[in-house]
């Protein structure tokens, strides 16, 4: 008996199962996927790597009606690439009699639009803004929809996607069931959730390590050098299958994918300032693994699933620490071993205390000798303190300027000044 089967799901799904050598159901998957099952509302706190997205996509497809033509079943993501591989991953596993459709932008609004009214498909996956669109065009029935599942919610909020996804719930009936999954759970999130959940199950699910265990945690530091120096020596060092070189921002993105491009390496680069088509292609070139390097912000550090990737490079510590986990968390998986290289200076030292203290094993690394070596933790030198008093002593004082025969002039001014004062006096007492 596949161990599957004891949730009475339907043959197609263990059939897929089987298909993917998927034996063991995850801790998530264990807790959540009978509540789902009978139409209970869920919160899901997980990270990534918890099997979150089959937990719940089994008992929809499941529960889907497949005679009854109508969207029965709506799935929001934040981003159109999370979006699109929600899509992928409910497709696979789909029998012939379910449609799923994908509503996302950078396509024909109009034609998709026609398209859901005309095939009304069972479910309906994508973007906040897009289902919205769906909905106000009239081509997505919301009194129909028995379930709404918002992944990522945390990431939503943060993207200030959540009123868009309020005004989907809102317009549904009020026996929705709503499964809400996400990485952590914000306070700013809580009046959605009271507003629309009906006592849920809520479960928090961490994975067994911060992070994946057959990778390795680099530290370069960059004592004080440029990074995009030391970006292009790191990766004149290496030789990946795929690397993701993380930045923070749009704008060092840009940056280091010119570096790694003027290097001749075969880099391209996704953020949310790239164009919807062009990202739709980087992510095909990923998956059929035609580059090598690929610059990235955050936008993909969640959720994604790309194979075969062997280094994560991050150019640096991300801002809210929780995302190292979620950008090393793209390596080391399906059996890969995985490296994960940050570069950091002075300013990161509370950052990684901070990780250490979450369980990342971290290793300091130099190259030296034509090879990366170990070495101890550099200790930052702190720049000597000087008193105000000794800073304005060392301060050179700027002689002031002085025009040429300033004083003459002066004394002459004052002289016609009393001169003109002793006429006034003397017109006034003739």
């Amino acid at each position: 008996m596949h161990n599957f089967e004891r949730f009475n799901l339907q043959p197609f799904l263990i059939e897929g199962l089987v298909r993917d050598n998927i034996e063991q159901p995850t801790e998530i998957q264990e807790r959540l996927l009978p509540s789902i099952k009978r139409g209970a509302d869920v919160i899901g706190k997980s990270q990534t790597g918890t099997g979150k997205t089959l937990a719940f996509l089994l008992p929809i497809l499941h529960n889907v009606n497949q005679e009854e033509a109508s969207t029965q079943y709506v799935v929001t993501a934040p981003t159109r690439e999370l979006a699109t591989q929600l899509f992928e991953v409910f497709k696979h596993y789909a029998n012939d009699q379910i449609s799923v459709q994908l509503v996302v932008g950078g396509t024909d609004r109009l034609r998709m639009v026609e398209k859901v009214r005309q095939q009304k498909p069972h479910i309906v996956i994508g973007t906040p803004g897009r289902i919205l669109d769906m909905i106000r065009e009239q081509a997505l029935l919301p009194a129909y929809v028995k379930g709404f599942v918002v992944d990522e919610a945390d990431q939503m909020l943060d993207m200030g996607f959540l009123e868009e996804v309020d005004s989907i719930a809102s317009a549904m009936n009020e026996e929705l069931q709503l499964m809400v999954f996400s990485a952590t759970i914000p306070e700013r999130l809580m009046p959605f959730l009271k507003k629309y959940m009906k006592n849920p199950k809520q479960i928090e699910v961490q994975p067994r390590t911060a992070a994946p265990k057959k990778m390795e945690h680099w530290l370069i530091n960059d004592r004080d050098r440029s990074r995009k120096e030391l970006i292009q020596q790191v990766t004149e060092r290496i030789n990946p299958f795929l690397a993701i070189v993380f930045t923070n921002t749009k704008e060092s993105a840009n940056e280091v994918f010119q570096v790694l491009q003027s290097q001749g390496l075969n880099v391209d680069m996704i953020h949310g300032g790239v164009e919807p088509r062009k990202r739709k292609k980087v992510l095909k070139k990923l998956q059929d693994a035609e580059i090598q390097y690929l610059v990235a912000t955050d936008l993909i550090a969640r959720g994604i699933d790309i194979k075969g990737i062997s280094h994560i490079i991050n150019y640096e510590i991300p801002t809210e620490l929780e995302y190292y986990v979620h950008r090393v968390g793209r390596t080391a998986r399906a059996g890969w071993d995985g490296l994960a290289m940050t570069i950091f200076g002075r300013e990161d030292e509370r950052k990684i205390e901070k990780l250490k203290q979450q369980g990342i094993n971290f290793v300091y690394k130099e190259w030296k000798n034509g090879a990366w070596e170990t070495v101890e933790k550099r200790v930052f030198q702190r720049k000597s303190k000087v008193s105000e008093a000794e800073l304005k002593k060392a301060i050179p004082r700027k002689p002031k300027k002085v025009k040429p025969g300033y004083k003459k002039k002066a004394r002459q001014e004052a002289e016609r000044k009393q001169q003109r004062e002793r006429r006034i006096n003397r017109r006034k007492t003739k």
